[in-house]
């Protein structure tokens, strides 16, 4: 697992959004009592009046802004399927909440789940497939266990089933780093803003959350860039990194419950994607394959780690647009 082996990464453009725009969206009460109003960013390739079904895109985090995403959008350019992102409250151009750190009932899977399905009836969406990567997986796993009428097909991108899993899994993969590393990342676990945690949370992250050769992509700068400037939700629900997972989704499972996504609910099946370098390792994304009622197709891609899209960006939008066009 220690030998760097580059991705290609993306090897063509994908065009600017056809309309972007934003949502109000209203916190309910049983959230937060105060109901706060917000808006939420959406950029939208295609044409939602198109016959073919739009594809939304739940970015990761919680809190890191869509534009790590931006290549899925070749999607609408390879195969005419309309291509839906979003900032998530609280991150990107969605309205940011700063003062909610300290409260741990606000940031919370219903909060985000309340938010999608109301960019979905707000735009007058009556069908549609869902792709969630990361936390954002994890988000589309949750709302699918709310049996929308809507949905017929869901993909989940590098997404733990479960966080203890994930929570092992990410020691395991430690542990195989540098000696220096891990002495870094253990003394970093109570001062994680010191330049040796960062440094070695940055070492981590070119193992296994991007393995391109010649630095991040100018996408995933772009999103960590808005991270930096307002990490609220990832604190409070993430914790400092990936690598010390103390947040609310600490104990986060929807393993005993994945039975209720049937081919009834998800119609058109469940495709799980993850690379052989991924931080979600297969134990992580396993009950999604054994536990999920309906049709699963399982893709690992070998030169990936946590961002496919990003890593082997033709081969992932080739994976995913067949797996959207097919008829089932």
């Amino acid at each position: 697992m220690d030998t760097f082996i580059p991705a290609p990464g993306q090897e063509r453009p994908y065009p600017p959004p056809t309309r972007t725009g934003t949502v109000a969206f209203r916190i309910p009460a049983s959230i937060s009592p105060a109901r706060e109003l917000s808006e939420t960013f959406y950029a939208i390739w295609g044409n939602l009046s198109h016959k073919k079904i739009p594809l939304i895109c739940l970015h990761g985090g919680p809190g890191i802004p869509h534009d790590y995403l931006g290549p899925i959008s070749l999607i609408c350019s390879d195969y005419g399927i309309p291509v839906i992102m979003y900032d998530q409250v609280g991150c990107g151009r969605s309205t940011h909440f700063p003062e909610k750190a300290e409260d741990a009932s606000f940031w919370t899977p219903k909060l985000f789940a309340a938010e999608l399905d109301y960019l979905i009836r707000s735009l007058g969406i009556t069908t549609y497939d869902l792709l969630g990567h990361s936390w954002g997986g994890m988000l589309a796993a949750e709302f699918a266990l709310t049996q929308p009428p809507d949905l017929r097909k869901l993909i989940l991108c590098d997404s733990p089933a479960d966080m203890r899993t994930y929570a092992r899994v990410t020691e395991e993969l430690r542990a195989m780093l540098p000696a220096e590393v891990q002495d870094a990342l253990a003394s970093g676990r109570h001062e994680e803003e010191s330049p040796e945690y960062q440094a070695a949370v940055m070492q981590f992250h070119k193992m296994h959350l991007c393995r391109v050769e010649h630095g991040f992509p100018l996408e995933l700068v772009k999103s960590f860039a808005g991270l930096a400037e307002d990490n609220t939700a990832y604190v409070a629900m993430n914790g400092p990194s990936e690598l010390h997972v103390t947040g609310a989704l600490r104990d986060w499972s929807v393993v005993g419950e994945l039975a209720r996504i049937t081919e009834r609910t998800v119609p058109g099946g469940v495709l799980l994607i993850n690379g052989h370098f991924d931080e979600a390792q297969d134990a992580c994304l396993l009950p999604y394959f054994i536990r999920v009622g309906a049709k699963v197709k399982w893709v690992q891609f070998a030169l990936s780690s946590h961002m496919p899209h990003l890593e082997e960006t033709e081969k992932f939008v080739r994976t995913v647009g067949a797996f959207l066009s097919t008829h089932n």
